[in-house]
Order: C-alpha cells, then sequence, then structure tokens
C-alpha cells in the first residue's frame, strides 16, 4: 500500500519503467504508522510529529477510520504542522459515506477550540475518489463525499503504481487519489518555494476543474450534482494549478 502511494507520488518519470510519478524530484519519507487494521490516534500523532521534524513540507495520509478516541493528541499534531507550515493530505475513505453527516478520522474539525481559536486546520486538504469512467459514473462508486468536508476529487480508481520487488499493479481508493493531490502540492511547493502550505491548499482549491453534470451518488444509483460533493465541486487539476501559483508569486513560466 505505501509503495504504491509513493510511487503515484515520485516514480521516475525518464527511465521508461512502469509509471511516471507527478513530482519524480521529490525525496520521500516513509513513516510506518498503520499497522494490519485501524490505525492508533497516538501512533498518527506521533508519524506527524516525525515526519515535520524530520523536513516534511507535505504529508500524505492514505488512511482513516470511523473513530477517535485520543483525537485531542492527533489535533495536537496536525495544529503543530500548521505551526510549523506543513500541508497535510488526506483520503477521505472508501465507504461510500457523506463525511459531512458520518466523520471519519482523522480530519479537519478541531475537537476543542479557544474563545478565538480555529475550528479547523487551514493545512488541510480532504480528497475523493474519481474514476477513469466518463458521465454518470465519474466518481468513485466506493468514495466518501461531502459538500463541508471533502474539498476536491482526484483520480483513484485503477491506477497503475510500483509494489515492492520491482513490481507493478492497479489498485483503487481513496488512498490512491490522495498522493495525486500531495504529488501536485509537492510541484507547487517545489517550483513555488515562497508558497505557504495555506496559501498551496489556496492555489489547489481555486484552480480545480469544476464540472457541470450529474452523476451517481457514491452507493446508490441516486443522479446528484457533481459540484454537490465536495467543498469546491471540482478536480485537482495541475496545469492550472501551476500556472495560478506563477501568477500569485509573480513568477514568470515557460508554458507551451
Amino acid at each position: 500500500h505505501g509503495t504504491h502511494v509513493a510511487g503515484i507520488i515520485g516514480a521516475n518519470r525518464n527511465n521508461n519503467i512502469g509509471i511516471r510519478g507527478i513530482a519524480d524530484q521529490a525525496l520521500i519519507m516513509s513513516v510506518r504508522a498503520v499497522p494490519d487494521g485501524d490505525e492508533r490516534d497516538k501512533d498518527i500523532a506521533n508519524a506527524i510529529l516525525y515526519a515535520v521534524d524530520n523536513g516534511a513540507k507535505v504529508i500524505n495520509m492514505s488512511f482513516g477510520k470511523g473513530y477517535s478516541p485520543g483525537k485531542k493528541y492527533v489535533d495536537a499534531a496536525v495544529k503543530y504542522a500548521a505551526k510549523k507550515d506543513v500541508l497535510l493530505v488526506h483520503a477521505a475513505g472508501n465507504s461510500a459515506a457523506n463525511n459531512d453527516t458520518e466523520p471519519n478520522y482523522p480530519n479537519d474539525k478541531f475537537l476543542k477550540s479557544g474563545l478565538f481559536g480555529k475550528k479547523y486546520a487551514d493545512n488541510w486538504i480532504e480528497v475523493g475518489a474519481l474514476s477513469w469512467r466518463p458521465g454518470e459514473d465519474m466518481v468513485a462508486d466506493f468514495s466518501n463525499y461531502g459538500a463541508k468536508n471533502v474539498d476536491l476529487f482526484a483520480p483513484g480508481v485503477d491506477l497503475y503504481s510500483t509494489i515492492p520487488d520491482q513490481g507493478y499493479k492497479k489498485a483503487s481508493g481513496t488512498s490512491m487519489a490522495s498522493p495525486v493531490v500531495a504529488g501536485v502540492a509537492t510541484l507547487l511547493r517545489s517550483y513555488f518555494p515562497t508558497l505557504t502550505a495555506k496559501q498551496t491548499k489556496e492555489v489547489i482549491m481555486e484552480s480545480v476543474h469544476k464540472v457541470n453534470t450529474m452523476v451517481k451518488k457514491p452507493g446508490s444509483d441516486e443522479l446528484v450534482p457533481f459540484s454537490s460533493l465536495s467543498v469546491t465541486g471540482g478536480y485537482i487539476d495541475a496545469y492550472e494549478a501551476i500556472k495560478l501559483a506563477a501568477k500569485k508569486t509573480g513568477t514568470k513560466l515557460a508554458m507551451p
């Protein structure tokens, strides 16, 4: 699972083997935080802290669960990441559930906030999964969604990527969609190093490709507007994100 995710982000684009990752100059820090089964909150909190303290600028989190007894520890780690200007990208989940009504953890909503404190993390992106199928079947039938709690969608069905022992295979899940977004975030933060984590999120959110079409709501045959399934109503667009980042930072690019 971790090797497949890492390949989506950073597989070599120039060796004519297997696949081309999104940001093949990325340095991958593999942090094993999840055993076989659901992750423990203390392990996720410690993993985030470890990654931040060892130089991570983007943390991909392809895991999730429906309960969080130690959420305060995860929240503290998320706030620490924000303080250190680290972007967190998280998979929305594979239960065809509405994250607005059925929470998926970890998430960007803090358990507690002070009188003037933030209720939500502004260094967090929540990602749903797209299928390669067109029209009504554009959204992966397993993907979680949410007009308030899922930010955008990215490809997550039948993604071909790396596995151990020099192999490759197709895999599906919001676990595969999340590293697509993390890879684009890595591109942005490497091309435009002045962008903060918050600004990187804003660029990604503002540059999504919006589609005015009806799609099957995951887990059913009910047709709903694609725009109703996420905050942005769109899916990741690396090309537009880079153009927008260049505009915001005043950078001149030799675009094709």
